[in-house]
């Protein structure tokens, strides 16, 4: 198949100080000549099924929303890392509880400020459309009072930005030019919702993250935008009963694949490699996910016999454990606010938590103890390189 006809517009524009250099317009989504899913159809059909089974697990979860709670978090974390922040799943968890994490603050308040807008977006999507008002208003919750915020949060550019170089005659790549910006920006918007468009889910939210990335529409935070994206659509197409599948993991361990993936598409407009990528990302996250909300069941149902069978098991040590499992990196203070309960009675329940097992006193201090559930984080992190500190 010949997919030069795939392949975007180079446009010659010029800098402020006169340099010369040529910005990418990308052609409309569905690409023209069309998909050719012959050697995709397997993978997606795994694909399906990973999700479908990640999917249908939170309804026998007992809790699912403490799983998305720290699903959530792990995500945020994650898809901030791969724009080079350093802040763990433990950092964020500490400065959520009013404590100073182990990083720079403006790390851990950039991925603070990721959870915000996911969360954000995901109610959001339950009344109102995905469109570019909405990507507005996520971008605006994404950029607030984080590194950035004073990037037009919740504007579209109305400057070049480029990747990778100094400057736009030096750059990696250079998305269109702003006064093609709301040419590229309605048509990814009609893609969405055009009902002529007969591709799965799955492949329309593999072509809409590109597509989202190649325009770069905003001064900052594409990259982390571009990721909710993914599981924006397939929440509102009714993938997804419940935002579980996040791909920053397979992103970041893949990120020179991811990279050259995304640049190959647009140099020589061969959308099937990268979407046989992407699929395999789903398989391979939508399992991991899986297995993880498995593991902390098993974790969760093991812990509370420990409780049961040792003797200091009072009404308080449950609702310490339950707080816990809310909030796996706490403090005395923080469980005072929750339970109500005066600091003795807290205090020897955390005690027997801790003498049977289940959680750790990490600083060793007298005064502002921190404590942690490092079985549950230990799972959580499994495939990051940051582990609990």
């Amino acid at each position: 198949m010949d997919k030069s006809g795939r392949i975007g517009e180079r446009v010659p524009c010029s800098a402020v100080a006169g340099e010369r250099y040529t910005a990418y317009v990308p052609r409309p989504l569905p690409p023209a000549p069309p998909l050719d899913l012959t050697d995709i159809y397997p993978l997606l059909d795994q694909a399906n099924a990973a999700i479908g089974r990640l999917d249908g697990m939170s309804m026998v979860l007992p809790d699912p929303s403490l799983f998305l709670y720290m699903y959530v978090r792990k995500e945020a974390v994650l898809s901030s890392q791969i724009e080079g922040t350093q802040s763990s799943l433990s950092d964020l968890l500490l400065f959520e509880s009013a404590e100073a994490p182990g990083v720079p603050i403006d790390d851990v308040t950039e991925v603070s400020c990721y959870v915000a807008a996911m969360n954000y977006g995901l109610e959001r999507l339950k009344e109102f459309p995905l469109s570019l008002r909405l990507l507005r208003e996520i971008h605006d919750k994404l950029m607030t009072n984080a590194r950035g915020g004073n990037k037009q949060p919740g504007e579209f550019r109305t400057s070049q930005n480029w990747i990778g170089g100094s400057r736009p005659g030096n750059a990696r790549f250079v998305p269109p030019p702003p006064e093609r910006l709301i040419e590229t920006l309605s048509a990814l918007e009609k893609f969405l919702h055009d009902e002529t468009v007969m591709l799965p889910i799955l492949i329309k939210a593999a072509l809409a993250h590109v597509q989202f990335e190649t325009i770069h529409p905003f001064l900052d935070g594409n990259g982390r935008l571009g990721r909710l994206l993914i599981t924006f659509i397939l929440c509102a197409e009714g993938l997804l009963k419940q935002p579980m599948l996040y791909l920053s993991l397979y992103l970041k361990a893949n990120r020179q694949a991811y990279y050259d993936h995304l640049q190959n598409v647009r140099e020589t407009g061969d959308w099937e490699s990268w979407i046989k990528f992407f699929l395999q990302g789903v398989i391979e996250t939508a399992d991991q996910a899986f297995d993880a909300a498995m593991k902390l069941f098993a974790l969760f149902g093991n812990d509370r016999a420990k409780i049961d069978n040792s003797g200091r098991a009072t009404p308080t040590t449950y609702e310490v454990y339950d707080a816990i499992l809310r909030n796996p990196v706490t403090t005395t203070r923080r469980l005072r606010e929750v339970t109500g309960r005066p600091l003795p009675t807290l205090l020897r329940a955390l005690d027997g938590l801790q003498q049977i097992g289940i959680i750790t006193e990490t600083t060793g201090k007298e005064r502002n103890k921190v404590f942690a559930y490092r079985a549950y984080l230990d799972i959580l992190n499994q495939g990051t390189e940051t582990p609990y500190r």
